[in-house]
């Protein structure tokens, strides 16, 4: 996974209303690419993804864990302005901008939307 990125667009993994479903499954998703010691090269959030990055989020130990080994995580601005969360309530990666994003995305060789 050294040359792929995610996108993560939701607050959770999968397309169901059960949130607390969505949440058990990123959990599991970014614990198990620790586990495996498989670190992508980074992790796009915009949309309702960018949530997953803020205060109180259920995965902010495994996002910081996987920064730590080198994964760059990127929060769009846009996406944070729009929603009304304020930029200090992001408590890891980096905001950025659409550019950011698409940089990543021209530099990876797979990307997965989560």
């Amino acid at each position: 996974m050294q040359n792929t990125i995610l996108l993560c667009t939701k607050f959770g993994m999968g397309q169901t209303d059960n949130l607390n479903l969505n949440i058990n499954l990123i959990t599991k998703y970014f614990s198990l690419l620790l586990e495996g010691n498989v670190y992508p090269a980074a992790i796009c959030f915009y949309t309702d993804g960018v949530r997953l990055t803020t205060k109180g989020s259920p995965v902010l130990e495994q996002l910081s864990a996987l920064e730590v080994k080198g994964t760059r995580l990127i929060i769009c601005s846009t996406c944070l302005d729009e929603m009304a969360i304020p930029k200090e309530d992001v408590k890891v990666g980096i905001v950025g901008g659409m550019p950011d994003i698409i940089e990543a995305q021209i530099k990876a060789d797979k990307v997965i939307t989560l």
